[in-house]
């Protein structure tokens, strides 16, 4: 068992996050987590405003712009 003692709640809730990461893979990772948030809103509409006149290849290219960025 990991001692938590003095960490702080941000760094406990991390270590459990890669615990569950290590432990079930990043898929199974983010079904578990899915469990304790049903969301809000209609994702639909949001994604059919967000998205009008997008291609999967213009997301990437922002994605991947983005990205560079913040390496920068």
């Amino acid at each position: 068992m990991i001692n938590t003692q003095g960490m702080s709640p941000e760094r406990i809730k991390l270590l459990g996050l890669e615990v569950i990461s290590r432990e079930l893979g990043p898929d199974v990772m983010i079904e578990f987590l899915q469990q304790f948030s049903t969301g809000s809103g209609d994702y639909t509409k949001e994604r059919k405003k967000l998205f009008t006149g997008e291609t999967g290849e213009s997301i990437l290219n922002k994605v991947i712009a983005f990205r560079e960025s913040k390496e920068k």
